[in-house]
């Protein structure tokens, strides 16, 4: 596989519950796709998913894959 066609994805944790945000917080937890406390999903590395975790970082983990 060549490195240039390679997907980035990052692997994303929620840490801290989004109780107490803002809605457009909660809609970018969720459009993450997810939905509890340490719930992980591995998302594409795309400018639309990073200012969404940019959005909530202070209640992500985030890990390059």
């Amino acid at each position: 596989m060549n490195n240039m066609t390679a997907k980035k994805e990052l692997k994303v944790t929620l840490r801290k519950s989004t109780n107490g945000c803002v809605e457009k917080q909660k809609a970018c937890v969720r459009g993450l796709g997810l939905r509890r406390m340490n719930h992980t999903v591995t998302v594409e590395d795309t400018p639309s998913n990073r200012g969404m975790i940019n959005k909530v970082n202070f209640l992500l983990q985030v890990e390059e894959i």
